[in-house]
């Protein structure tokens, strides 16, 4: 009786071992992607802080989409290990860690922007995929475009007429492929750009001449080269035409910014300037979020703003022009051109210093916020401390608020509109900035001349005993 029950344990045990280790492997069957969605990060740029919470929040975008394939971050050996981390254990990232490519065209002068760019070509090396969708980060998804991965050994999308562009293609990994190309990179092969995408046009130079990409109804990967369709990398430059999107090309999809990069969309300062900068800030807020030190920034910021305007009521008015009248001496015209000189150079710096000191990433709306503050508070200390006009030194703080209205509006049926009422308000409040500069280099004109010509006044005593008109 003992054995029976031994041996009914036994096969108990093993038919649990069994069990578990069948669990195990669907488990791993469900996590082990087929493909991928890969992008690139590294350092060295002005901007990389910037391209990195821009990276993050397409990357969270994709998870929201469900869609079914790996997230991989090809980073540089130099990435801090903090934003490793972050995009490990925060965004579900796999980060592949990749030495540098160099970039053997750095006689272009606006390599320095592109400089590393070319670690973009180790997606190629990411042979434990069948398809890997290349990204670059200023790309917002509207839908989840997972078709992508039945294309061929490379597709990509023609944005300009006759180059395809390089912010999102799809490709085949292979280590054949990925050496040759890093073989003909150091033999000095062509790139009109000096970066990934004039190197990439050179490899794969009949793109134009291949047929559109149709994803097959049965969910088979096509084989050879493909265009994808523009709604894959609808350029933002064709919203701001129609004000809304009406690519006819394939579904749409994807949104890309190729344009200027101090106008990425993830810059404050881009909307409303770029109406579509918006857009890509609702998508941070769902994903990632602006972080507590950000808040903190802020806050800082204008309680150090209130304060100044606050204290401005200390300085005794107009204390820097009667400093220099008591110096002028003999040299009033000299000093006359050196104080209106300050006061121009006052109200610019009134302008320019809060633009730098505000986060660059910050959402637009407190972004401009605190721009406007920060220029109120300057522009009051000026204000009085030369004993200027009021309403002159804030002219241009009025206009910069109508331009933000002006562009904000959402009430145009197109973009030409929109562009045409801009032009007009720009062009109508030029002349009132104008005689705004005019007004206040005129009263620190009158300014100097009547504390001049006061302290005369005062020096003049009547004669002994003359007391009366008669």
């Amino acid at each position: 009786m003992r054995m029976k029950v031994i041996s009914l344990a036994v096969v108990l045990l093993m038919v649990v071992v069994e069990a578990s280790g069948v669990v195990e492997n669907k488990n791993a069957e469900v996590k082990k992607k087929k493909n991928a969605y890969a992008t690139m990060m590294y350092m060295g740029t002005p901007r990389d802080y910037e391209f990195y919470i821009a990276m993050r929040v397409m990357i969270h975008s994709l998870s929201h989409l469900k869609v079914d394939a790996d997230l991989v971050v090809i980073a540089s050996l130099d990435v801090p290990l903090n934003w490793i981390q972050a995009l490990e254990q925060e965004d579900g990232a796999k980060v592949v860690r990749v030495e540098n490519i160099k970039n053997p065209y750095r006689s272009y002068r606006k390599t320095r922007r592109f400089k590393l760019s070319f670690n973009k070509l180790h997606a190629w090396s990411l042979v434990e995929y069948e398809r890997v969708v290349m990204l670059d980060s200023d790309n917002i998804f509207i839908r989840k475009p997972d078709e992508l991965f039945q294309c061929g050994q490379f597709c990509a999308v023609f944005i300009n007429p006759c180059i395809f562009h390089t912010g999102l293609f799809v490709l085949e990994p292979s280590t054949e492929v990925f050496k040759d190309m890093v073989h003909k990179l150091e033999a000095g092969s062509n790139s009109q750009d000096g970066a990934d995408q004039g190197f990439l046009v050179s490899y794969f130079p009949d793109l134009l001449d291949q047929p559109m990409f149709h994803p097959p109804l049965n969910g088979s990967k096509l084989n050879g080269t493909y265009r994808l369709p523009l709604g894959y990398q609808m350029d933002a430059s064709y919203y701001y035409l129609k004000l809304h999107w009406s690519i006819p090309c394939g579904p749409n999809s994807v949104i890309t910014f190729p344009g200027a990069p101090w106008l990425k969309p993830w810059y404050w300062w881009s909307w409303p300037v770029l109406p579509l900068g918006l857009q890509w800030h609702q998508q941070r807020r769902q994903t990632i979020g602006y972080g507590g030190d950000m808040s903190y920034a802020i806050v800082i910021q204008s309680i150090f703003y209130l304060g100044i305007i606050t204290l401005t009521r200390m300085i005794i008015p107009g204390s820097i022009s009667k400093h220099f009248y008591l110096r002028a001496g003999k040299r009033i015209i000299l000093f006359q051109t050196v104080l209106k000189l300050i006061a121009t150079l006052s109200i610019l710096s009134a302008y320019i210093i809060p633009y730098f000191v505000i986060p660059h990433t910050i959402h637009p709306i407190m972004g401009w916020s605190l721009y406007l503050l920060g220029v109120l508070a300057l522009s009051c200390v000026i204000v009085n401390a030369l004993s200027l006009p009021l309403l002159p030194v804030l002219t241009p703080w009025l206009a910069i608020i109508g331009a933000l209205l002006v562009m904000a509006c959402t009430l145009y049926p197109d973009g030409v509109i929109r562009a045409s009422a801009v032009f007009g308000y720009a062009f109508c409040s030029s002349p009132v900035v104008w005689s705004s500069l005019v007004k206040i280099l005129s009263s620190v004109q009158d300014l100097f001349e009547r504390e001049a010509f006061l302290p005369k006044l005062s020096d003049i005593t009547p004669p002994t005993g003359f007391n009366k008109l008669y």
